[in-house]
């Protein structure tokens, strides 16, 4: 990974950050930091529920913020460039050295990302993108915002990725696309979708929005498909409060992406008002308003730059959890196999019902009242409303994802989760299960 370079005076070494402010935790509330669309059982982080002991709830997804990255977000603040500007050019710089590609462009979201580079592969009305029901509804739906239609195959059983078995199965003639999600961290089996996309002549856009320090079978996750797309939303391993990043070798691609993300224009205005820059600019297509501001980037260079502590301390978290659930009623997350690394986004576990003699959702409501936040990832895309309806999508359709939706809760993980709260959510598992 390249280092951050040494001429912001304005922030402590990137090795000296802690997981948390040296004056206590960063006000949180686990409502705001939870993404559209996931179903959490939380309160505020400060409000206690009954059987808790009056203790604070153990928040899902706490942001790791140190020290490094609130001063480098005053330094952007003091320099008078708040949108996109020289710290995000050197994040993106950083990014695509981390990853091992020669192209990544910072966008506000990793659905901005998906939504690029499917327009980069120039699909539209009348393709097919083949992709997983379990995953966030934005994976979809940015296969309708380019006029093509979204396949759903079913997951693998152990890793709840995309089956390739599945997705092979549903080809057609008008499949253009397959979207593997890395659902929680665990990385989806590329070398597969890889073999699948040269016979049939496809391409592969993968959604690693949950994986980014992910390697599938010795490959970076981010530099194996055309294109990869990260989220750095406030609960994801990286985060910058709101963004995203697409990583490509592609050189046409990654300039058509750079354009469209910031409205079809030719120059960004950093390369516009610079001493050296020329104020004229051409609209070279209808573009988005996609682009990542330097107060952003801020934040992203120094959780890049401490990216592989946090992650050996989410995986220290899944560890201790894997020892103390283990003669539960639950079936804990899979193990990577050898080669590969997972990225330790989620620790989602499947609640065996009969076994525990309650449901899904009321035992999610005795950890909320013990002051255990969880949350729900995911219900399956094609069992929303709007896809019910536009395509005669019903349950029993796709029977692994639907099985996986009714029974699993994502317990709480962040690198900023002290092994007190892990021990906290176990012992409360314990004494509901028990």
């Amino acid at each position: 990974m390249a280092p951050v370079p040494s001429h912001r005076s304005t922030a402590a070494s990137a090795d000296q950050s802690p997981f948390r402010r040296d004056d206590g935790p960063v006000p949180f509330s686990p409502f705001a930091n939870t993404a559209a669309g996931e179903t959490t059982t939380s309160s505020s982080a400060a409000q206690t529920r009954p059987g808790s002991s009056h203790r604070p709830s153990v928040p899902f997804a706490k942001p790791s913020i140190g020290s490094d990255e609130i001063a480098e977000v005053v330094a952007t603040l003091e320099s008078g460039w708040l949108s996109s500007g020289p710290r995000v050019a050197e994040f993106e710089q950083a990014f695509a050295d981390y990853v091992g590609v020669r192209y990544a462009i910072a966008v506000n979201s990793c659905t901005a990302a998906l939504h690029l580079s499917l327009i980069a592969t120039g699909i539209g009305a009348g393709d097919e993108v083949i992709t997983t029901p379990l995953t966030f509804c934005a994976t979809a739906n940015v296969v309708l915002h380019v006029g093509a239609t979204p396949v759903f195959a079913d997951i693998d059983p152990v890793t709840h990725n995309l089956d390739p078995a599945t997705a092979q199965a549903a080809l057609t003639p008008r499949t253009r696309v397959l979207l593997p999600v890395h659902y929680a961290g665990f990385p989806a089996n590329m070398l597969a979708f890889q073999r699948m996309a040269e016979l049939h002549g496809l391409r592969i856009v993968e959604d690693a929005a949950h994986c980014v320090e992910g390697v599938a079978d010795g490959f970076k996750v981010g530099a194996i498909g055309d294109f990869t797309c990260f989220s750095f939303y406030a609960t994801k391993n990286l985060t910058t409060g709101e963004g995203g990043m697409v990583t490509t070798n592609d050189t046409k691609a990654a300039t058509l992406m750079r354009a469209a993300s910031l409205h079809g224009m030719s120059r960004d205005a950093w390369s516009r008002y610079t001493p050296s820059g020329s104020a004229h600019y051409d609209v070279v297509m209808p573009g988005f308003k996609y682009n990542m501001m330097d107060i952003q980037a801020a934040i992203g260079l120094h959780q890049l730059a401490r990216l592989r502590r946090m992650h050996r301390r989410r995986v220290a978290v899944c560890a201790r959890y894997d020892a103390g659930l283990k003669d539960l009623p639950l079936r804990l997350p899979a193990q990577p196999a050898e080669g590969s690394v997972h990225a330790r986004h989620l620790y989602p576990v499947l609640l065996d019902q009969t076994a525990a003699g309650m449901s899904r959702d009321e035992f999610c409501n005795r950890l909320r009242d013990r002051g255990i936040s969880t949350s729900i990832h995911f219900r399956p895309v094609h069992l929303h409303p709007y896809y019910k309806e536009r395509f005669g999508f019903t349950r029993g359709m796709f029977p692994v994802a639907e099985s996986v939706y009714d029974t699993t809760v994502s317990l709480p993980l962040s690198a900023s989760l002290d092994d007190g709260s892990v021990d906290r959510v176990i012992e409360a598992c314990h004494d509901v299960l028990r």
